[in-house]
């Protein structure tokens, strides 16, 4: 069977590996006022940022429309493709998942498996790449997909914002919780559960929440098993790099690269925002 993976901006998989796996990438859209730009093709992250600086308000995000979905799965299937397997941004924090499944049931010829990554950026990607790669080694769909439930059993992600109030004003983290940190100068340590965004940790300052996460990841990297990880950062290059060389340094185990929350994440999560992630290889 001839599989395709399709999946949504937010997994921020550079475009040459995009391409060289064959990655079929639907992008959410990022609104300045009455501008619309989709991300990863109208908009890049430098100027996301630049753009960000000279404006008055939050830009606004907005999932892909189902008409994008169908066009793309109807794409496929006059390539050749027998099924896809849709893997997006988690549907707690965005409907994304919920238009992959809409489109689905309107395109007829090939069968669409959509997939709630329950996560986003690098670590959504980590799933697609996983993903792309099966398809092309000639692996079956119900191979695929148990694949994809053995990483998220050992998927860990934490983060951490340099202002909380991007989360609130998105709806992404409840107002009280936003408030509470704003007031003490907390900078919680923020995880996904259950589909959501939800504080891991409060911790006072970025420096100890960022150690704390190291200890975190020590727990799982000190074991010894094969990890691949990511860190991944809103616009704070040499600390991402920093952190990167210290795991490579300490851990040869680790697969470890670098990525980025990018224009939807980046609005919501803010600027200086730092994040780690890694599964069990």
């Amino acid at each position: 069977m001839k599989i395709a993976i399709v999946t949504d901006s937010t997994a921020y998989i550079p475009k040459n590996v995009r391409e060289q796996l064959e990655i079929e990438m639907i992008p959410l859209n990022v609104i300045f006022g009455t501008e619309s730009y989709q991300e990863e093709i109208e908009l890049t992250i430098e100027e996301f940022y630049e753009k960000v600086r000279h404006s008055t308000e939050l830009p606004k995000t907005s999932q892909p429309a189902i008409g994008l979905f169908e066009q793309t799965y109807r794409k496929l299937k006059d390539k050749g493709y027998e099924a896809v397997i849709s893997i997006h941004l988690s549907s707690g924090i965005s409907g994304t998942y919920q238009a992959s499944r809409t489109a689905a049931d309107m395109v007829e010829g090939i069968t669409v498996y959509s997939y709630d990554s329950e996560i986003s950026c690098m670590a959504q990607g980590f799933y697609v790449i996983e993903a792309a790669q099966m398809a092309k080694q000639g692996k079956k769909v119900f191979e695929i997909l148990a694949r994809l439930d053995e990483i998220k059993n050992s998927m860990v992600a934490y983060f951490m914002v340099d202002d909380l109030s991007h989360l609130q004003r998105g709806g992404r983290l409840s107002g009280a919780q936003a408030l509470i940190g704003s007031l003490l100068q907390v900078k919680p340590i923020l995880h996904f559960e259950n589909t959501k965004i939800v504080p891991f940790e409060k911790i006072r300052t970025q420096k100890k929440a960022l150690k704390r996460i190291l200890e975190l990841f020590d727990e799982d990297a000190n074991t010894g098993v094969p990890i691949v990880a990511s860190v991944i950062h809103a616009n704070r290059p040499e600390t991402a790099e920093q952190i990167k060389n210290q795991i490579q340094e300490n851990y040869p185990n680790v697969e470890i690269s670098i990525s980025y929350f990018g224009p939807v994440i980046g609005t919501h999560l803010g600027e200086g925002a730092l994040g780690l992630v890694w599964y069990k290889k």
